[in-house]
């Protein structure tokens, strides 16, 4: 069997130990990697962990199953497919992190592969499909790393809970139901939810802000029943670059705890335009963390009052 094996380079602006840091924790890749929606730790070995990938490709949401080694001295992540797609025999490969000054890095990625019955016509559009994607892989990561690493004082993380005398499945069901936060939500509008394959959501909606006016957004979700719900956002308001959260659903002795957490990037080119010529990063951050967290607040206590009356 013929296995091919190529390479391909890039050069970055960011310390090699940042770009492998963010390479490493999976929890990353929805702000490096623009397709990626979620990624889930499966298993973990000391060294070697599974991983599972939500993603968009072509508009539509897939996704796989990789195996990773970490090797943090080295700076290396090795990865293999668990099941390649036809004509793919077997994938894998290495990103190699090599720190060129203190600030600049360069990221080199191996690839290996074989074309099932080691057919040329299939390994050659094996060799074109892998030389495209990892030019436009590691443009994108140049890009969203740079920016990720530049980004990181204006990043932050926050979260609102609720505790609900319930059943997590009621709990859980409201947040998964959002076809229906029209009827159950004041500030929603209009909704869309499209789940073509399970545990797969696309959502539109309309949201009404305090003023009255109508605000649209589009999320892709992956739900894991009864447990959590994760999202992108995927069109954003002005203020910001970057939107993920969770929703989780944990059973306690004292009830069901129901929290929404956020990670969002600010869009610092923006505030001025949308909070006044004078307002600060602060007051960004503030004003954004403020109307997350009314709606979230609003969307867990719903989902409380919902979850209490079916007792």
């Amino acid at each position: 069997m013929t296995t091919r094996e190529v390479e391909h380079e890039i050069t970055i602006a960011a310390p090699a130990p940042a770009v492998y840091r963010l390479l490493a924790e999976v929890t990353n890749w929805p702000r490096i990697f623009p397709p990626t929606i979620h990624v889930e730790q499966v298993e973990r070995n000391g060294s070697e962990e599974r991983i599972r990938i939500w993603a968009t490709a072509n508009g539509e949401a897939k996704n796989w199953t990789s195996r990773r080694e970490l090797d943090p001295e080295g700076l290396r992540i090795t990865f293999r497919q668990e099941i390649p797609a036809p004509p793919v025999a077997a994938m894998g490969g290495t990103w190699i992190i090599e720190p060129l000054e203190e600030n600049t890095s360069r990221v080199r990625l191996l690839h290996d592969y074989r074309a099932v019955g080691d057919d040329p016509h299939d390994l050659l559009w094996i060799d074109q499909a892998v030389d495209r994607n990892s030019r436009s892989e590691l443009d994108a990561l140049k890009k969203n790393v740079e920016f990720a690493y530049a980004a990181e004082e204006v990043t932050f993380s926050f979260e609102d809970t609720v505790l609900v005398d319930g059943s997590v499945k009621d709990v859980y069901a409201f947040i998964n139901e959002a076809n229906l936060w029209s009827e159950r939500l004041p500030h929603v509008a209009t909704v869309r939810l499209h789940e073509d394959t399970p545990g797969l959501q696309t959502l539109e909606m309309d949201t009404r802000a305090k003023d009255g006016s109508l605000h649209t957004t589009k999320s892709y979700r992956v739900t894991f029943p009864h447990q959590h719900i994760a999202y992108k956002q995927v069109t954003l308001p002005a203020l910001m670059t970057l939107h993920t959260g969770h929703w989780t659903f944990t059973d306690t002795d004292e009830g069901v705890t129901a929290t929404s957490q956020h990670t969002v990037t600010l869009n610092t080119d923006n505030i001025t335009t949308v909070l006044g010529p004078d307002a600060t990063l602060t007051d960004a951050r503030t004003y954004v963390h403020t109307a997350l967290s009314t709606n979230s607040r609003a969307t867990l206590n719903h989902a409380k009052a919902h979850a209490e009356s079916r007792r």
